[in-house]
Order: C-alpha cells, then sequence, then structure tokens
C-alpha cells in the first residue's frame, strides 16, 4: 500500500493506541503484556467506543489546537500580535510563508490521522452488532469528526484529497485534490448525516461529545462560506429553536466550572493528569506560568463598546485583579506582565486553588451564539432583517439593541464575541472575496509597532500553501495553489 499524497504511512493503527493515555508519547518505557490485533478487536461495544475515543486524541495536541491551529488561524489576524518567540510565526503574520512552513505539514498530517480514524470507524462499526443507539451515536461521532477535518483542511488548503471508506478498503490512497466545491458537497454529507445520527443532547457520562447541535452548527458555517444564505438560515434555526441556549453569562463558556453549559457546541476538552492542550500556557503571562504568546493588539481592545463586560472577559486589561492561587493569591495585572501589547488574552486562563496555571480549560470551536451570528448576517445578505438573532447576542451582553443593522454591526459583533477564537482573519477573507471589506487595505494599515503594514495579495492568501512535503510524496499528484 502506497503512503500516497496524505502521507498515511504516518497513520498508525488505531488498534494499537493506548486510548486517551494521560502520559505523553515516549514518557514510559513499558512492556506490552497484551497486544490488541485487528483479528480480536471490533468485536464488541468497549472496542467501539475506543475506537470514536481514539478519534478525539489528537486536538488538544501541541500539533493541533494545543498551538499549530491555534497559530494559523489566529496568528494573520488584525487583533493579535505573535508575541512569541517562534520563528515560524512571523512568516505566518507577514504573509512571507511559503510551501515549506513547517505548520502547514503539521497541520495537514494531523487532520488525515483523524480522517484516517474515523473511516476506521465508518467501516467497522457499521458491521457490527451492538446496540443500535450506541451504533448511531458512534457513526455519528465518526462523520462529525471526518466531516470537521475536511471543513478545517478546506479553509486552510481549498480542495483536499478526499479519502472515504471506498478508498481504505481499495487502498487508494493517492488521490489528486478534488475541487473546493466537491470537497464542500463531503463536508456538508458528513455534518447532515452526523445530524441525523446524533442525539440532540448527551447524558453525563457523554458530555462535551459533539451532538446533533454541532452538526447544524458547522453546517451553517460551512452555508455561509459558500454564500448559500437560505440554507445557512435554515440549518442555524435548528440550533437556535434546540436545546442550545446561551450560557446566562458570557464568562461561562470561559469558567472550568461551566464549560460544558449548552451554548458550547463543541470544544476541545482538557483534563489535568489525562489529556490537556497547551494554548492555555502559550497565550498567558509569563511571571504567571505562561509564555506571553498572541497578545491582543491595542485596535481590538478599542472595538469594545464603553461598557462590554466582554472585553474584562476576554483580554486581561490593566487593573484587573486574578486569583493564582497558593501563595499569591489576588494579584493585579499590569501592562509590564506582557512585554509586548500590554495585554494578554483571558479567555484561556485559569489557576488551581494551590497555586499554578489550571489544565483542564477547554478550547471552545464553536458556540450557540456564533450561530446566532450566522443566521443575523445570512439574513441581511438575502436582503432580510437580522435584528432579532443579533440582539440575543447583545443582550446577554448587557449591550443596547440595533434596529434594522447592517454588515458593520454584524463585523463589529462577531470581532468583540469571538475575540481571540479563530475566527477574525478568515471572516476578513470571505467578506473581502464579497467585496464587503477590502483585505489588502486592513492589512496594509500602520497601526504602530506591533501591527505594521503588511502585504496580502489577493487570491494568492486566501488559502495557504500545499505543504511542499506533501506533494514531494505524491509524485506530483498535488497541485499547488496559485501564487504558492
Amino acid at each position: 500500500m502506497k503512503s500516497g499524497s496524505v502521507l498515511l504511512l504516518l497513520s498508525f493503527s488505531i488498534l494499537a493506541l493506548t486510548f486517551f493515555s494521560g502520559c505523553d508519547e515516549g514518557v514510559l518505557d513499558t512492556t506490552p503484556y497484551g497486544q490488541t490485533t485487528s483479528d480480536s478487536f471490533w468485536r464488541t461495544a468497549t472496542d467501539a467506543e475506543a475506537a470514536i475515543n481514539a478519534v478525539y486524541h489528537p486536538l488538544p495536541s501541541h500539533d493541533l489546537y494545543g498551538h499549530t491551529e491555534m497559530t494559523l488561524i489566529n496568528i494573520p489576524s488584525d487583533d493579535e500580535f505573535r508575541a512569541g518567540d517562534h520563528g515560524p510565526h512571523s512568516d505566518l503574520e507577514n504573509f512571507t510563508y511559503d510551501a515549506t512552513h513547517p505548520y502547514f505539514d503539521i497541520s495537514w498530517k494531523n487532520k488525515y490521522e483523524i480522517i484516517q480514524r474515523t473511516n476506521d470507524v465508518l467501516i467497522n462499526v457499521s458491521e457490527m452488532d451492538i446496540d443500535q443507539n450506541l451504533k448511531n451515536r458512534i457513526l455519528g461521532e465518526a462523520h462529525f469528526m471526518r466531516g470537521f477535518a475536511y471543513w478545517t483542511l478546506a479553509k486552510l488548503f481549498a480542495g483536499v484529497p478526499l479519502i472515504l471508506e471506498d478508498d481504505v478498503l481499495n487502498g487508494e490512497y493517492d488521490k489528486p485534490r478534488a475541487t473546493l466545491e466537491a470537497t464542500y458537497a463531503q463536508i456538508e454529507s458528513d455534518f447532515q448525516q452526523a445530524a441525523n445520527l446524533l442525539p440532540a443532547t448527551h447524558d453525563g457520562a457523554n458530555i462535551g461529545r459533539p451532538n446533533s447541535g454541532a452538526a447544524w452548527g458547522y453546517l451553517t458555517m460551512v452555508y455561509m462560506y459558500q454564500e448559500k444564505f437560505q440554507d445557512a438560515i435554515e440549518a442555524g434555526s435548528r440550533v437556535i429553536d434546540g436545546p442550545y441556549p446561551l450560557a446566562d453569562s458570557f464568562d461561562e463558556n470561559f469558567s472550568i466550572q461551566t464549560q460544558y453549559n449548552p451554548e458550547i457546541l463543541f470544544t476541545v476538552g482538557s483534563s489535568e493528569g489525562w489529556r490537556t492542550q497547551a494554548h492555555t500556557i502559550y497565550t498567558t503571562p509569563r511571571p504567571w506560568g505562561g509564555w506571553d504568546f498572541q497578545a491582543p493588539l491595542p485596535d481590538l481592545v478599542e472595538e469594545f463598546e464603553e461598557g462590554d463586560p466582554r472585553q474584562d472577559y476576554s483580554i486581561m486589561m490593566p487593573g484587573d485583579i486574578f486569583d493564582l492561587g497558593g501563595d499569591r493569591g489576588e494579584t493585579e495585572f499590569t501592562a509590564d506582565l506582557s512585554p509586548t501589547t500590554g495585554y494578554h488574552f483571558e479567555k484561556y486562563a485559569a489557576w488551581r486553588d494551590a497555586g499554578g496555571l489550571d489544565m483542564n480549560m477547554n478550547i471552545p470551536l464553536l458556540r450557540s451564539a456564533e450561530v446566532y451570528l450566522y443566521v443575523a448576517e445570512a439574513k441581511i445578505r438575502s436582503g432580510g432583517n437580522g435584528d432579532t438573532e443579533l440582539n440575543v447576542v447583545r443582550s446577554r451582553a448587557g449591550m443596547s439593541p440595533v434596529t434594522n443593522a447592517t454588515m458593520d454591526h454584524i463585523i463589529h459583533e462577531r470581532r468583540v464575541e469571538l475575540a481571540g477564537e479563530g475566527r477574525r482573519h478568515f471572516d476578513l477573507m470571505r467578506w473581502d472575496k464579497a467585496g464587503i471589506v477590502d483585505i489588502e487595505q486592513i492589512y496594509g494599515e500602520d497601526r504602530g509597532v506591533y501591527d505594521p503594514p503588511r502585504i496580502f495579495v489577493r487570491p494568492k492568501h486566501y488559502y495557504y500553501a500545499i505543504p511542499q512535503n506533501q506533494i514531494d510524496i505524491s509524485g506530483g499528484t498535488l497541485e499547488q495553489n496559485p501564487g504558492h
């Protein structure tokens, strides 16, 4: 079997995994007393659940949402300064990268690892004789995660090779890139199947897993990127009219005690002593246990309206008090704690009562609030009125309602509601394609030492370069994006 354009030789079988291991790879050198093989796996409900659990295992890793993915989706925007000392970050921020950028290959391989694992689940669990409700949930999660992996690939790279069940069964991995339209069609199919198979909500034992609302929410997003506004309104209404209300307070979405509330449609779970993400460390002040990366820029801070509590909940402002636990207790945040812009993100920071960063903090990837804003935008851009959905989000923040909302209101609200959540850069690109904003002008402005003029070239920079390593492995089957 060839490794092919998706580098599947690096995709080791889920049968060899220690599912959700509490130890990082290579830390412990132990002698195996038993091995699981394909002859003895895929037999029981326990096997099926172990297999779907393994699909989520890469998400909090350093190579995905622990660091690499959060850098790819956040750093190019006009909301953040890279702040850290990693060399590859400046190339992303300044649009000076090329196809050899290491993060592109890392992101590509890890997403196809997820795809390979979902394909294994879809092939094998479909044939298993287990409880039908359990089977539906597991197959629904597999479709959801495959759709999610292809969606994140499409956002970064446009059309990509589509490796599905028949390709695995036939050993067909050396596939060319599908068109972006065909990639979107596969993503829609996976999310639609997930929405039909998954329960509306989960009980306590399965809290944190995607439900049908998560699938409808991502369908809303995918439709918006294609400007299928009526489809987006219909999909989004399944969330708005479903059991996914906004949390009573914005900050409940970023508090360890309340981070599994119904507004959170999909999240990267983090559990200290089990499986954690490092983004909390990267975005926290170094004197408080972090590494000072991805600092909010003054322009983002100034975007918040006076009295908007989301500013305090999202960004560490000079004068704010935080309980660092242990001997440090309540401590004031001062501008010198950020060696660059004077600010840090607060959304992903928490400290244990005994002191030290609390690594139980999740990374929300989709919230109901965003779906409300997509529906509001879809209505406005299709000639309707989006006041109702927009004002639900504003009302939760205690902000005055808007009448006859325009795209300027949507642009503002998405920026403040979703600050630091990986949306701003991709919003600007889709709005630029629609002629709503001028991204070359926005990124070309001189906003000071940490946000100097940058050169964004359309359409080249709408998508990252296909990793050169993948092109080489494919023997030329993969074609590069225009301009790279």
